[in-house]
């Protein structure tokens, strides 16, 4: 029997994909013609789509567990954005959801009849050991493991840095500036590869940046004082990358307030691409993070590890981020 992987062989399309178009998942925003190459070589496979057996009347409850609160959700959408696709994916795969964030009272009682765990955030191991007692099929999604010890789903940032560096450096930029967050497991601070590898390319390509690199929250208001920051410190670089979009938007505002020119005076990128950025002024440039993509396939292991009746293996899945080119950025003269 054709499974989705032969169509996506014969397609040269992602499984992701190929399953999202055979059950007709209206998020995926992909041409009509794909969407034909696609039910055309079902057919041609004899593709037969599983269905329920009438046994299954209350299928497999799967537990999304938020390591933000409900209300930095609504603030960042990075996060809002991948348990989205998780919850879409479920929902089009006929699986009920129940959600917790980590202010729930009752977060582990509310999970305990969960038969599989899409964690979205950071969480330590004292955590993870407590949400695998409920079950072993979990998946983490947005955290990186060295060594690899679960299966999770984390970015490219290596490349993605790199691209940064790169272009800031081929425009002519040689003081680079670094703003970014700060995140903590059990009191403990979160190492975020995307500030040291920043570094390593800063020094690869001989950019000055040492006096340039502040932290705080990966907020709008962290973003507009820590640029204040730098402004009032008269150590203002003529490039900046900022490690989310929310922090871009907040130094903006603060070069608008203090009659600093973007990006005449001072290039900008932020992290994450979300939808507002392309209403700041002027628009922002951003790396894209596939978030939606990041929850679809985090639930696709689960929902399979689910139908296959064993746990999702033990691995890293690695997407690629690429830098969107608005106009926040500009060749020194």
């Amino acid at each position: 029997m054709a499974t989705i992987k032969d169509i996506a062989q014969k397609t040269n399309l992602s499984s992701s994909a190929v399953s999202r178009i055979l059950n007709n998942d209206d998020t995926l925003k992909v041409p009509e013609k794909t969407k034909q190459l696609v039910f055309e070589a079902a057919k041609e496979l004899n593709y037969k789509k599983k269905t329920r057996q009438k046994k299954d009347l209350f299928p497999d409850l799967i537990g999304i567990v938020m390591w933000t609160s409900m209300e930095r959700e609504i603030e960042d959408p990075y996060y809002l954005a991948i348990r989205q696709g998780a919850e879409e994916y479920c929902r089009t795969h006929n699986y009920p959801v129940i959600r917790v964030y980590e202010d729930d009272i009752n977060y582990m009682e509310n999970l305990k009849n969960a038969s599989a765990l899409i964690c979205i955030g950071k969480f330590s191991q004292v955590k993870l050991r407590s949400l695998k007692k409920i079950t072993q099929n979990l998946v983490v999604i947005d955290m990186d493991f060295n060594p690899i010890t679960e299966c999770h789903i984390t970015l490219d940032f290596k490349n993605a840095i790199r691209e940064v560096v790169q272009t800031f450096h081929h425009q002519g930029h040689q003081k680079i500036g670094y703003l970014g967050g700060l995140e903590y497991l059990d009191h403990e601070l979160y190492q975020d590869t995307r500030k040291t590898y920043f570094k390593r390319f800063c020094e690869f390509y001989h950019c000055d940046y040492q006096d340039y690199i502040l932290e705080d929250k990966y907020s709008v208001d962290s973003g507009y004082q820590m640029a204040v920051q730098l402004i009032e410190s008269q150590k203002l670089p003529t490039a900046l990358f900022c490690a989310n979009d929310l922090i871009a938007i907040g130094a903006l505002k603060a070069f608008s307030d203090y009659h600093i020119h973007v990006p005449n005076d001072i290039s900008i990128i932020g992290f994450d691409n979300i939808n507002l950025i392309n209403y700041t002024k002027p628009p922002l440039s951003s790396v894209m993070a596939p978030t939606l993509d990041m929850g679809t396939i985090g639930a696709s292991i689960v929902i399979q590890s689910l139908e296959t009746k064993t746990n999702p293996p033990c691995l890293k899945i690695q997407l690629p981020c690429y830098l969107i080119n608005r106009e926040s950025i500009k060749q020194l003269d």
